[in-house]
């Protein structure tokens, strides 16, 4: 049996301009890490609002999924994959909550300015200590190659339902029929 379901509007919306964010943030992310040059300040003016706004998302979708929840598995989906997919949900959800917190954190704990835009500045969260903020960088760095991972297997699982099982898992989020 194949789902006939659909996300909401408001679910889908979120889940693809979130995409969008994320996979802009990690190669962002990537790009920072790489940079030595005058691009690494404009790359880092980007990150930080950018990694605010999936924050302020990721809570307006936790917040969705409770009042919209998600149309329900196909029957024939195997309990394995069924786990894998709530799993890999809980973790994409907790790695968007969780991220941006330990960027702000890492950022409070040395010190540096958390510029949104303009004089727009968010105060710091955690006691300036150069210790934790070498931990919450590593950790940060840390977070973003698991969230990478599970978004690789997130959109691997998305083309396996769409091209290979074809039982509607993906269209039920996609924009298009």
């Amino acid at each position: 049996m194949t789902t006939k379901a659909r996300f909401p509007a408001a679910s889908r919306l979120l889940h693809w301009m979130m995409a969008a964010m994320i996979v802009a943030m990690l190669f962002i992310g990537v790009g920072m890490a790489a940079s030595v040059s005058a691009r690494y300040e404009l790359l880092v003016s980007i990150h930080r609002p950018l990694g605010i706004a999936i924050l302020v998302l990721c809570v307006i979708r936790f917040v969705n999924r409770f009042i919209n929840p998600p149309p329900e598995l196909p029957d024939t989906l195997p309990s394995l994959q069924r786990f894998a997919a709530k799993a890999s949900h809980i973790v994409l959800y907790a790695l968007m909550f969780i991220m941006p917190l330990v960027g702000w954190g890492m950022l409070s704990a040395a010190r540096y300015p958390i510029v949104l835009y303009g004089p727009l500045r968010l105060p710091p969260i955690l006691p300036h200590d150069l210790t934790l903020y070498a931990w919450l960088r590593d950790l940060h760095t840390d977070l973003a190659y698991l969230f990478f991972a599970t978004f690789l297997a997130h959109f691997g699982a998305a083309l396996f339902h769409g091209l290979i099982r074809r039982d509607g898992v993906l269209e039920s989020m996609a924009s298009w029929r």
